[in-house]
């Protein structure tokens, strides 16, 4: 476990990525006591300058020797590097904080957003904890009290993900392909299988034997390893031309009638949620409005006329904030109370 301290000598691993880069303004803007930062990335980007608090810092090349002296590491740079340098760190005495895929299910690894299942920070038995996927934070943080009050029983969640979840290739593309159809150009596709650009891609990650997409398992899987094993999930993840943030149509069906009005006061008083839901006023969550914020936004929220006791609503949140960098240092400062 982690030695209380005044200040703590944070690595952040993949620092120069989308994530990486957020992580590392996300400690500064929240005054995290950080006493030495080191910043790591692959080869290409060593050398590279990432500024903290007024001041220059040096990204170097990761290696087994990198995490000696320290107390917490931030990864972001994707599931096989974790899987290889998440134990080194581990072994030297640092609780690792990882964003990727490669420790999410793994039940001796903590999956934890802190509105939702703090409690689960209590044993770290491989030193690894895990940041749970853009798409299940946003949707958790805002279901876990309507949870409370009448237990849901099924979950029907569309996504509509921004590119840069991603990463900075597909942010790149998605603004090449527009400068290229606005002038009368042919698109590029790199990225994607079909072009981004004023589309609309119903295909995250890759297919499963099922019929569903690893991003769409990984909403079911991860909701059952953090809020309830009991409750029936489904999902359809799609890829929107939207630079950042995600939004969610969400609905559920709990085991007790919660009327809108209800379901508004209990997200009123949530913590990490704020309820934009005046539609007289036009007044819902819009992706470019969550952008920069660390909040998860909530709105359209009314009844499922279709059966007894459903609602919809409305999510969004920004996916490298609350859906990556936040999160991390959400669960850093739960380990150092």
């Amino acid at each position: 476990m982690l030695k209380k301290k005044d200040k703590y000598v944070v690595a952040v691993v993949g620092a120069t990525g989308a994530v990486g880069v957020e992580m590392v303004s996300t400690l500064e803007g929240r005054k995290f006591p950080v006493a030495e930062l080191r910043l790591y990335a692959s080869e290409k980007s060593e050398g590279k300058k990432v500024e903290f608090k007024g001041e220059e810092f040096t990204v170097h090349k990761l290696d087994k020797n990198s995490f000696k002296g320290v107390d917490i590491a931030l990864f972001s740079a994707g599931a096989s590097r974790s899987l290889e340098f998440a134990p080194i760190a581990a072994a030297d005495g640092c609780i690792v904080i990882d964003n990727s895929s490669a420790w999410r299910m793994d039940p001796d690894v903590p999956l934890v957003v802190p509105e939702v299942n703090a409690k689960d920070l209590k044993t770290i038995p491989k030193g690894i904890i895990a940041n749970p996927n853009c798409s299940t934070i946003q949707m958790l943080v805002a279901l876990k009290p309507l949870h409370e009050a009448a237990k849901i029983k099924r979950i029907v969640v569309t996504t509509f993900q921004s590119v840069s979840g991603t990463g900075k290739k597909a942010m790149d593309e998605l603004m090449d392909q527009t400068t290229a159809l606005l002038n009368f150009r042919p698109v590029q596709k790199k990225v994607y299988p079909h072009q981004i650009a004023f589309n609309v891609l119903p295909h995250i990650d890759s297919f499963l034997d099922n019929g569903y997409t690893k991003e769409e398992m990984k909403m079911v899987n991860e909701t059952h390893k953090m809020l309830d094993p009991n409750i029936k999930v489904t999902a359809t993840t799609v890829r929107v031309p939207v630079f950042r943030c995600h939004s969610e149509s969400v609905n559920i069906e709990t085991s007790v009638k919660l009327t809108a009005n209800e379901a508004r006061a209990i997200l009123s008083t949530a913590p990490g949620v704020i309820v934009m839901d005046d539609p007289s006023r036009n007044l819902y969550p819009l992706a470019i409005d969550a952008t920069g914020h660390f909040e998860t936004y909530v709105g359209r929220i009314r009844e499922d006329e279709s059966i007894d006791n459903g609602l919809n609503i409305w999510v969004v949140s920004d996916n490298l904030l609350k859906g990556a960098a936040l999160n991390a240092v959400q669960i850093a400062e739960e380990l150092i109370r």
